[in-house]
Order: C-alpha cells, then structure tokens, then sequence
C-alpha cells in the first residue's frame, strides 16, 4: 500500500480510534528499536498466520525513515529446505533473543497456540521487548504476555491487514532520519508509480 492509499485511508478512518491506537503502537514499536545498539526487530505470526505483508512494508519504511532496525527478522515455523536465506530463520531463533532485541507478534483469528506462548513468555523473560498485534478478541494470553498490544476485533471498523498498513507507516514516520516529509513521500508516491518495487518476500 503506498502513501497514497494510506492517506486516503486515514482520511476515511478520521474520527474513529483507529489513527490513534495504531498511531501509539507504532510509536512503541518504533522508540524499541530505536536506540543506539538496539538489537533490532523479530517478527513471528502464528501457524495459521504468516505477516509476509507486514515484513514487506516494514523492510520498505525502514529504508525510507533512515532506522535500518526497523526492518525485521520473519521468524517462520516451518522453514522449507530450499527457502532462500530471509525466509529460512526458524523458531530456534526465539531462544536467541534477550535484551536490546524486540519481538512483534501478529495473530489472526486463532490466536498462537501453547508452544508460542511459552517461547514468547521466555523471550520476555530474557528481557526483550514483546509487542503483539492480535486479530483476535477473545485472546488476552497473548496480550498480557507484551509490553505492549493491539487488539483489531473482527467485524470491526478495520480488519488485521489494514491495523498492520497502517502500523507499517506510522512506524517509519518522525524518525527525523532520512528522506521523510513531503519530498520523501513524493518520491515515494513516484516510485510506486514508476513501477512495482523488488519482490523480496
């Protein structure tokens, strides 16, 4: 979704609570990745749940904001024998994870299942920052596992793919790092215009 699409779209979610929570969320997530020796993003969903999507538009706002930590790790639960190197990071790597390192996980409808609870729970135990967007709104484990949550209700004014859009964006903005403000979204806006951008995931 280009810059276009996503002013277009918080122009039609004005006045509702939407801007805001996702707005404050990826603030959060921004401000975790942010300082100096900061162990950079993870990013896991669920297996019923892959944020592609997501990765891809944190990869693109990473390059545009100037804060190379904003581009994240696809943790996947199954890693195929031929996956090229950015999709082939598996589950192991969450018992990696400790201090100055952040974990974003994204759940659909289902919700994680036990065995990603516990990997979560001891990756905040380690001391990484945990933070957890949900499609979900009947699951509060997952929640009270992060630092910080946000819950998009199905049925709702926006549904999960359009709560990470709109994070995507907002995480790379006011960074004061890169070509951001109006000539950096031009651009942006040309590029996309210009033609589709590398198909990395």
């Amino acid at each position: 979704m280009d810059a276009v699409r996503v002013a277009l779209l918080r122009e039609v979610l004005a006045g509702t609570e939407w801007l805001g929570a996702t707005r404050r969320f990826a603030g959060v997530l921004r401000s975790a990745v942010s300082p100096p020796g900061s162990g950079g993003l993870l990013l896991v969903g669920t297996r019923t749940y892959e944020p592609w999507h997501l990765a891809a538009h944190l990869m693109d706002e990473a390059a545009w904001s100037g804060l190379p930590t904003l581009a994240p790790t696809l943790v996947r639960h199954e890693v195929g024998p031929h996956d090229p190197a950015h999709l082939s990071v598996g589950l192991g790597r969450l018992s990696a994870t400790g201090r100055g390192e952040t974990l974003l996980v994204v759940s659909g409808e289902r919700g994680p299942d036990a065995g990603l609870l516990e990997r979560v729970n001891d990756v905040r135990r380690a001391g990484a920052t945990v933070l957890a967007l949900s499609g979900s709104a009947t699951d509060t484990e997952l929640p009270s596992l992060a630092h910080e949550s946000l819950s998009v209700p199905e049925g709702g004014e926006i549904d999960l793919d359009t709560a990470q859009h709109l994070v995507s964006a907002a995480a790379g903005e006011n960074t004061g790092r890169g070509p951001r403000g109006a000539r950096g979204r031009l651009w942006k806006v040309v590029e996309g215009l210009m033609g589709p951008g590398p198909e990395r995931w």
